[in-house]
């Protein structure tokens, strides 16, 4: 609050020194926390409209604006405030009027929002701001005390790009969403594909980076798919019409090709859609269409996660601004795990230059997650012939899969990578119907490649599930095991908080009954997130993005009657995770969760904040509750209490969201973390079995054989259930501490409350000392 002479604008620009230009989605939701952190810190706020044109022609295009100015801008795509190519600001003189324009308004911080040519260009005017100014002062323009005053020029990137082609980060602004729009056609298209038995060729964006197109496969599970990053050998045309001729003869009505619009061959050749297309005429004589979806990937509703990670960077922005001295580097706030962290601007974009002439190296060690990526859909999409399966006694054995708890979506995903990579490692695997309670009464079945095909994309729970907890008596189960398995191994592949409390069940069963003397693992899946030993399950973010979507569409019926909140609960059981995140992604006014009790203090002073709101020109409110945050404070209580207390300024409204959040389509993250999971615990179940087979049994009865595996920060780690427990609120069913809980403040300063900040409390705002991006291991695609 001392630094309440600092200017931030926001630039959301591509320059031609890039070959291409373009921008992302939920550019708007970093404007946003930018503007609105700035002014929290008591700092003058700019937009420069038209990225650096804008600045080179000032007048207009540079503006002081206030809190109200980025209201109702988070559901919009693209960028409030434009972009266009500058070919000015190539040139000295250009720049020179840049800096003119902004020395004139006081300004020497600059918040860029764009790709490694915007970046670039924002760092090569900094380092030239001196000189820049020493020119103007010759000629006359400026004075000498502005020279001295205004002699230093802080700069913070924010990368805006949908390809996700930027060293240092793990995600770019725009990128979710992009897969989005990308899943969505493909979805649809599928529907048209299996009607009529076609073809469908999809070329998808990215330039020289095949993230798009790659990680699309996995969430729809194409057939085949090509990228920059790994050519395809020679020969591939045959393979290519092999694997479609043997999809056909096995009646699957279907075949998706993806390919990305910078793929090449071994021998450098670019390999286009049409040329894929032509190919599957001239040989196979199937029916195909190409659909190029362009610039429709760009456009739309941006996604929850796109909408809380540009918030979270352009706060982290600001007070990287805050605390830049002449000394700092212009640096760029990036993604690593759940942690917002800065890396030196030019380091990051010398390993994009570096990137595009080393591809070699980006495989193997670069970007590791975006190998383990190729391998997994290389191991999903095509079976390997029964010769080649392993046939040594040891390493085959029958495996169960399961599902356990309400439905999430992205559990059918899960199914399908645990059933495909046990049946590659050699295993005979076994579906069991309605989970625990189907176990128990032997419904059980032999499950094959061809059953789980097109999976990836169904909601809820195919093999079905229920919400009994305990495993219906694991003596029972034992019973059940002896027809089905002779050595069995038992892995609940998706699953929640029933499964974790069955889990602990079944091992300490163990002493009695040797049938559970078998590895299992489970993964997280429910839309609550409230599973111990994991920052994410599945099944939350499609969840999320149900709820931000109807917020969205809430806010906008208000729109037209003004002065009108509403109050909104979902579900989460007593994890506030959806409540918090939906707000922080919906531009909520307050949410209430159980992890941070309210009182009626609270409740009356959010009911102040809102008739105060009421008198500007942002006349909406919008309250999220968890279902359980409270006994007493129900959501019908706090209904009558905000329509009692805000009679003659607003009325109110409530919404109960309800099993809404359970259904639809699994998002793009679901789909991918959801097989990548399954498939991972499915590799350990393999070799947990390999290993604790002796003597032509398997035993395996110590607390490492009955995992689950989580996702903590950036890793996949497996993790001992019986070690979660001290980890675990087990009366209401959530971990102890919670990562999301960190960006409660943040929300909470977007809504304009005067609450105190401290950053310490806040994990994407720990102050990581400037590492490299190597030192980081900030790889490109982690999920």
């Amino acid at each position: 609050n001392t630094h309440t002479g600092i200017h931030i604008i926001i630039i959301t620009k591509q320059i031609v020194l890039h070959p291409s230009y373009s921008w992302a989605d939920c550019m708007n939701a970093a404007v946003r926390a930018v503007v609105r952190m700035g002014i929290y810190v008591k700092a003058k706020v700019y937009f420069v409209y038209e990225g650096y044109q804008g600045m080179v022609d000032g007048g207009d295009n540079i503006v002081e604006v206030s809190w109200e100015s980025v209201s109702s801008i988070l559901q919009v795509g693209g960028t409030v405030i434009g972009s266009a190519r500058c070919k000015s600001f190539r040139t000295r003189e250009g720049r020179l009027q840049a800096a003119y324009n902004l020395v004139q308004r006081g300004i020497t911080n600059l918040c860029v929002i764009g790709g490694d040519g915007s970046l670039t260009g924002a760092n090569l005017f900094r380092e030239e701001w001196s000189g820049l100014l020493e020119e103007l002062a010759q000629k006359g323009k400026i004075d000498e005390e502005a020279v001295k005053k205004y002699a230093y020029l802080n700069i913070v990137g924010m990368v805006g790009s949908i390809d996700n082609d930027f060293c240092g980060t793990d995600m770019t602004i725009g990128t979710d969403s992009a897969l989005h729009r990308i899943i969505e056609v493909v979805d649809a298209i599928m529907t048209t594909a299996q009607s009529h038995q076609r073809t469908f060729v999809l070329e998808v964006m990215g330039r020289h980076c095949g993230y798009l197109a790659l990680v699309s496969a996995l969430a729809c599970g194409a057939d085949w798919v090509f990228i920059p990053e790994y050519p395809p050998e020679e020969g591939w045309e045959d393979s290519m019409c092999v694997k479609l001729s043997e999809n056909r003869a096995r009646k699957k009505r279907l075949n998706i090709i993806i390919v990305a619009e910078g793929a090449i061959d071994c021998h450098n050749k670019p390999i286009t859609s049409e040329k894929v297309k032509d190919l599957v005429v001239q040989r196979l004589g199937f029916d195909t269409r190409v659909t190029i979806l362009g610039h429709v990937q760009r456009g739309g509703t941006p996604s929850a996660f796109d909408r809380i990670l540009a918030s979270r960077m352009g706060v982290e922005a600001v007070l990287a601004l805050l605390e830049a001295t002449p000394a700092t580097p212009a640096c760029v706030v990036s993604l690593s795990g759940n942690q917002a962290v800065r890396l030196p601007l030019m380091e990051c974009v010398q390993m994009v230059i570096e990137k595009f002439t080393i591809l070699l190296m980006l495989v193997t060690y670069l970007f590791r997650s975006f190998e383990n990526n190729l391998n997994t859909y290389k191991l999903l999409s095509h079976k390997k012939p029964d010769a080649e399966l392993p046939k040594v006694k040891g390493t085959n054995f029958n495996v169960a899969v399961l599902n356990v708890g309400a439905p999430a979506a992205g559990m059918n995903a899960a199914v399908r990578a645990a059933v495909r990579v046990g049946i590659t490692e050699g295993h005979k695997m076994f579906a069991v119907i309605d989970g625990f309670e189907g176990f128990a009464r032997g419904k059980i079945k032999e499950i094959s490649w061809g059953d789980v095909g097109g999976w990836t994309g169904q909601g809820g729970s195919i093999l079905g599930t229920k919400r009994n907890g305990s495993p219906c008596g694991p003596s029972v189960l034992s019973l059940q095991l002896c027809p089905y398995f002779i050595h069995p191994n038992f892995s609940p592949n998706a699953c929640a908080q029933q499964a974790y409390l069955g889990l602990l069940e079944l091992s300490a069963a163990r002493e009695k009954y040797d049938e559970f003397c078998v590895p299992m693992v489970m993964v997280p899946a429910t839309v609550s997130n409230n599973v111990p030993g994991s920052d994410f399950s599945i099944g939350a973010d499609t969840a999320l993005n149900t709820i931000t979507d109807t917020c969205d569409r809430i806010k906008q019926s208000a729109s037209g009657t003004k002065r009108r909140v509403f109050i909104i609960e979902t579900m989460g059981g007593y994890c506030g995770y959806l409540a918090n995140m939906g707000a922080l992604a919906a531009g909520a006014d307050a949410a209430y969760i159980f992890e941070e009790q309210f009182d009626i203090r609270e409740l009356q002073a959010n009911v102040e904040h809102l008739t105060e709101k009421m008198k500007t020109s942002i006349q909406r409110g919008l309250v999220l509750r968890n279902e359980n945050c409270n006994e007493n404070y129900t959501t019908d209580f706090i209904y009558q209490l905000y329509s009692e207390e805000g009679k003659g300024v607003f009325d109110c409204r409530k919404n109960v969201l309800g099993h809404m959040q359970q259904g639809g389509a699994p998002s793009p993250f679901d789909r991918n973390f959801g097989t990548k999971i399954s498939a991972k615990a499915m590799q350990w179940i393999s070799k947990k079995l390999k290993e604790t087979y002796r003597k032509g049994k398997v035993f395996a009865n110590t607390d490492d054989s009955v995992c689950l595996l989580g996702m903590r920060r950036r890793n996949l780690v497996f993790q001992p259930v019986a070690e979660l427990k001290t980890e675990t609120d087990f009366v209401h069913r959530i971990p102890k501490e919670q990562w999301w809980l960190k960006l409660r403040p943040l929300m909470k300063i977007l809504a304009k409350y005067k609450t105190s900040y401290d950053v310490s409390d806040s994990g994407q705002l720990e102050h990581v000392a400037m590492h490299s991006p190597k030192e980081c291991n900030a790889v490109l695609c982690t999920l």
